[in-house]
């Protein structure tokens, strides 16, 4: 959904930046050191949608914890956000680590915002079920 979001953003001229989780806290966390992950995060502060994914896939230090908050504050206001997430905003504590930090994220995030919950099976999942099938 939310690279089809993405997609029909870009068909309408909007320019969008699309990042794993992982490759985000990498990025941030090279920013001042290479010029690769300075040029990808000046794409992403200059994009009018940012999509983010598996966000709170894996717990982040204080120190990674801290990168995402001023980006989110940087883009906060100025550009859209799609966030992708396993983990519902009463998990994220546990996986930053700062209570504080926590809730001044997710009030950035979630003012002005539309919650889109999706539940039932994993759609990768369902096309794989041929390889849970036990033979009889």
């Amino acid at each position: 959904m939310a690279i089809g979001l993405g997609i029909k953003a870009i068909q309408d001229g909007y320019k969008v930046a699309f990042i794993s989780m992982g490759e985000l806290i990498h990025t941030l966390k090279t920013e001042e050191m290479t010029r690769k992950s300075k040029l990808r995060l000046k794409r992403i502060r200059e994009a009018n949608l940012v999509i983010l994914d598996d966000l709170m896939f894996v717990a982040m230090d204080g120190r990674e914890a801290n990168l995402l908050f001023h980006l989110i504050n940087d883009l906060y206001n100025q550009s859209s956000i799609i966030l992708t997430s396993n983990k519902g905003p009463g998990d994220w504590g546990e996986l930053l680590g700062d209570p504080a930090l926590t809730a001044a994220i997710l009030d950035r995030l979630i003012h002005r915002s539309e919650v889109i919950q999706l539940g039932g099976e994993s759609y990768r999942m369902k096309h794989r079920q041929t390889l849970f099938k036990q033979d009889t």
